[in-house]
């Protein structure tokens, strides 16, 4: 019984993938159909390909050498494997008492076999790259390095696939939000391309090393490398910009203690505030969500502490208060200000004024804090510190009832 339970829970995990990747009804792709070729002329082999398995079938993703069909899962030799800790190589199947009864063995189809684990970066095993033959034969350690290292890459291209999908999705989100944040996303996208390219381009150049009739398999090791690393780099790109979209999409809205959230705060950022006087006021409590006004807060001290004029310890007074509906925080620092200028400007993203030399920063923060204000129907802005500095502002209704707000209700 735990044997079966077990099964159950891995069919489930590889079920999720498979329709997190959308491989079961997606036409044939030219990637993998290049890659599924590379490894069996890696092997020198007339026959691969790259499947998937699902609750009851073996189902081929690209194939070559054959014309591919679908497996039940009851006869396929990837699926007995597929949770194992290594690699199906067997050099003579007919011999091997776990397969010598299968009919594509006993046909005399199959005979030498490697299958190869498709995994995803969550561990879950969900389908292989396999080369065979029809004949005995063996492949020495550096083919199957490089056939573990194709498999690697047949799923950083499904991986590919769905940062472009979430992409495209976290664009459609932007451009619904606000006009600024699509002009954000067309930026994001320009520099997408670079290694999205770069894939391109080594992949490229692996299909035309497989027409050579002793291919380099260091050359196609090194070309797959600089792919896989281009695929991390548009990975990590793309996770900063679905974060960024994310922000704001759902408000966990609660009564929030704005004296204990600031106090907080103020503990967290002991080292960026190092030196700094802070002065808590009177601080209202607020509806909002708890998690999301705590971002705004941090950026809004980080920012306070950070434009300081030379010599001159940072002193920052924090307070909130209600009038009528609207609630009202305001930050303010007696540093070196921010132009008349630039005070709607600083809210785009990537926009730096000022010391952008000697302060660090990304110009990401206070786009961040409008996005999150915007959301709770809010509004933010910059004005002059009497005497020097800059009073930043948030207003939020006092009790708001925002179409993206989830309320917890009181117990």
């Amino acid at each position: 019984m735990h044997e079966r339970a077990v099964d159950h829970e891995h069919d489930a995990a590889r079920l999720a993938e498979l329709e997190r990747y959308r491989v079961l009804d997606a036409e044939p792709r030219p990637e993998l159909t290049a890659l599924a070729e590379l490894a069996a002329r890696v092997c020198g082999v007339s026959s691969a390909f790259i499947s998937v398995i699902t609750d009851n079938e073996l189902l081929q993703l690209a194939s070559v050498g054959f014309e591919g069909f679908t497996v039940p899962r009851a006869l396929s030799m990837c699926d007995a494997v597929l949770n194992e800790d290594e690699p199906l190589v067997s050099a003579d199947l007919r011999v091997d008492p776990r397969f010598r009864g299968n009919p594509f063995v006993q046909q005399g189809r199959a005979v030498f076999y490697a299958s190869y684990q498709l995994t995803s970066p969550a561990g879950v095993p969900f389908g292989s790259l396999c080369v065979f033959d029809d004949t005995e034969r063996e492949i020495d350690e550096s083919q199957r390095r490089a056939l573990r290292d194709l498999a690697d890459r047949v799923v950083d291209v499904l991986e590919l696939e769905l940062r472009n999908r979430q992409l495209a999705t976290a664009i459609h989100e932007l451009e619904r939000s606000n006009q600024q944040l699509a002009t954000f996303a067309g930026q994001v996208s320009h520099d997408l391309r670079n290694p999205l390219g770069a894939v391109a381009g080594n992949l490229e150049l692996l299909a035309d090393l497989t027409l050579a009739a002793e291919p380099d398999v260091a050359e196609m090791r090194a070309l797959i490398s600089r792919a896989h690393r281009s695929t991390e780099r548009m990975g990590r790109l793309v996770d900063e910009v679905l974060t960024f979209a994310m922000l704001g999409g759902r408000l966990n809205a609660a009564t929030v203690d704005v004296v204990e959230l600031v106090h907080q705060v103020c503990d967290d950022l002991t080292d960026q505030l190092s030196g700094a006087a802070v002065e808590v006021g009177d601080l209202a409590p607020v509806h909002a969500d708890p998690v999301q006004l705590r971002i705004v807060i941090q950026n809004l001290l980080v920012n306070a502490a950070k434009y300081t004029r030379t010599g001159v310890a940072p002193r920052i007074t924090v307070s909130a208060n209600v009038d009528d509906d609207r609630w009202r925080l305001t930050v303010v620092d007696h540093g070196v200000g921010v132009a008349p200028a630039d005070r709607e400007r600083v809210f785009e993203p990537f926009v730096r004024v000022g010391r952008t030399d000697d302060v660090a920063g990304t110009g990401m923060g206070l786009p961040t804090c409008r996005r999150i204000v915007e959301a709770h129907g809010g509004s933010i802005g910059l004005d002059e510190t009497p005497g020097g500095g800059a009073t930043t502002w948030v207003e939020l209704p006092s009790r708001p009832e925002h179409p993206g707000h989830r309320t917890q209700q009181s117990q």
